[in-house]
């Protein structure tokens, strides 16, 4: 990886629906399947220099559904699919707050997408450039962050993405990039990211 003295450029990425199926609320590392291309993806992205970082909204925990540790046993499944295709990323954030949640989760947070916390701590822990960094998501609440940060950004076609074109949700939105998956997003990055 390159040295971050300077700053890194990083891919953020959504999680559910952009690198592994999306599934209604998934709980358990059982349910976690990736996408076809999401591991080719994350590697053309990390041999091209980019720091990688999953931020993730997970209401789920808000409502009841399931805990915060089963999130965490979630990501641990998720980078150990990745590492051994030699795409594991530098870091998970998520956000397990909802406006109607439960108990202490129930509040409004800068960090729940569209917020743009998550983005910001990732940024200041890792040492990241946003303005030369990339967002890719399937839904426009991945993506409205890139438009207050200045952060390229990348809608893929998998999860619900291609409901959001066709429903016209990103109608209004500034989305860099249509791409049909992970590893399609990958290949228009990096060749941005070579007139940068």
């Amino acid at each position: 990886m390159t040295d971050c003295q300077q700053g890194c450029a990083a891919v953020f990425l959504d999680r559910d629906g952009t690198i592994n199926r999306e599934v209604n609320y998934l709980s358990s590392p059982q349910q976690l399947e990736l996408l076809p291309g999401a591991i080719e993806g994350l590697r053309m992205l990390r041999e091209a220099g980019f720091k990688l970082v999953v931020v993730t909204n997970q209401a789920g925990v808000a409502r009841g559904y399931f805990g915060e540790e089963d999130v965490r046993r979630i990501h641990r499944r998720l980078e150990g699919l990745l590492s051994a295709g030699g795409a594991g990323v530098d870091a998970f954030y998520y956000c397990p707050h909802h406006p109607d949640g439960k108990g202490d989760y129930r509040k409004v947070c800068p960090n729940r997408k569209p917020g743009t916390g998550m983005f910001e701590r990732a940024a200041a822990d890792l040492g990241l450039d946003l303005g030369n960094s990339f967002i890719v998501g399937d839904n426009v609440t991945d993506l409205i962050p890139g438009e207050q940060l200045g952060c390229r950004t990348v809608l893929v076609r998998t999860g619900y993405g291609q409901s959001m074109l066709d429903t016209g949700a990103l109608d209004g939105s500034s989305v860099s990039h249509v791409a049909a998956d992970l590893l399609d997003a990958a290949n228009w990055i990096v060749a941005q990211h070579h007139w940068m």
